[in-house]
């Protein structure tokens, strides 16, 4: 059996060598493939997934669709399930639809991450029912996203929504908090202006959803707030200033004087991260400035108190805009430890769905261009020192 091992591990790791590749006829050992991406030896894991990212899709996707049915190992279900989001054929909504009513936790994850990628508004009655009853640490802000993904033309989810900001614990409501602004769902205005003006650890995420929905109407409270708040909720305020348009480069700039005043100093930690948050905020939004700030603190710092936001900041980033990261590592001189820094961040994110959803757009990337460009460079070593 050992034998056995060593060889598949052997051959996984010789199709994978070198730079990033088309799709590959399927190769003998696939089905061995698709049960290694259980194994509890991450090297072994990594190549397996190698193999069924890069086996061409008629051949590899009967084999996920059914091993995330029928697989007795659950993680491989689960592992299946978030490689069949690289993929594009009609059958993958219907294993989804199934693994949303699992009784598998990170089956019904993935099941509503996919929903928000591919949202259906005839599914928002079916996601209003589940969220009476879910309560999964993971799943339930899954959930919501998938519902906030159809909220512009379902009345009752929008109302839902506004109404879960406003109880419940308080993980949970800053989950529906970010995706009441992510998906501008201006109903819920009202609703965060209160919450902005409450001392508490939702304020913070009641003042940038504000900026990220838009309303104008929010900056009275907001000026309100940067005249009496406490020292670390200005960040948070800066960035929803910049959000609003509202003198986005006085505003980046007083984020980038917090990072360089902060590091170093003790009792500074909070401030620091509202300013690596705020700073990663704007740069999903597609603030380049606000990335080059992340990278510029995080790169030289060894410490991490300030490496440690930074990093997490610029994970977030990569995974909401990652044509802005490729553009932005394009021109970077120090390319190296700017993907060192974003792979210590995608390590403190562990998102499995949303750091493939970010290998699928650098992989597209990587072949739409030029052969022996930057960006294909760029995108090649992401994929080896990201190691997908």
């Amino acid at each position: 059996m050992l034998l056995v091992v060593i060889v598949v591990v052997s051959i996984l790791a010789s199709r994978t060598a070198g730079q990033e590749r088309g799709p590959q006829t399927p190769p003998p050992d696939l089905a061995m493939a698709v049960t290694r991406l259980g194994s509890l030896d991450f090297p072994e894991r990594m190549q397996a997934a190698r193999v069924v990212r890069r086996t061409d899709a008629t051949s590899v996707v009967p084999a996920l669709l059914q091993a995330a049915r029928e697989h007795a190992d659950g993680y491989v279900r689960f592992r299946a399930l978030v490689l069949l989001t690289g993929f594009t054929d009609p059958r993958i909504a219907d294993v989804m639809l199934d693994a949303a009513a699992s009784s598998n936790d990170r089956l019904r994850e993935v099941a509503f991450g996919y929903f928000e990628q591919h949202p259906d508004a005839a599914l928002a009655p079916r996601w209003l029912t589940a969220l009476d009853g879910e309560t999964g640490e993971f799943v339930r802000p899954a959930l919501v996203r998938a519902l906030a993904a159809v909220a512009s033309s379902q009345p009752e989810a929008r109302a839902a929504l506004i109404r879960d900001a406003g109880r419940g614990v308080d993980y949970f409501r800053s989950t529906v908090i970010e995706a009441l602004g992510d998906y501008r769902i201006g109903e819920a205005v009202p609703t965060l202006l209160d919450m902005a003006t409450r001392e508490g650890p939702l304020q913070d995420d009641a003042i940038l959803a504000l900026g990220r929905i838009g309303d104008r109407g929010a900056l009275r409270t907001l000026a309100a707030l940067q005249r009496t708040g406490p020292e670390t909720l200005q960040p948070t305020l800066a960035a929803a200033f910049c959000l609003l348009e509202q003198n986005c480069d006085r505003h980046i700039q007083y984020l980038r004087d917090v990072l360089g005043f902060a590091e170093g100093r003790t009792g500074y930690q909070e401030l620091l991260r509202a300013a690596a948050a705020g700073l990663g905020a704007l740069g999903a939004a597609g603030r380049t400035e606000a990335l080059t700030a992340l990278l510029a603190a995080g790169i030289p710092s060894r410490q991490d108190a300030l490496r440690a936001p930074a990093a997490l900041a610029l994970g977030l980033v990569a995974l909401r805009d990652t044509p802005l990261v490729i553009a932005t590592l394009e021109s970077h001189a120090d390319r190296a430890e700017a993907i060192r820094l974003l792979a210590e961040g995608f390590d403190m994110l562990e998102e499995d769905l949303e750091e493939e959803r970010f290998y699928v757009a650098v992989r597209r990337s990587y072949w739409s261009a030029p052969e022996g460009s930057v960006r294909r460079a760029v995108c090649d070593e992401l994929i080896r020192r990201l190691e997908f």
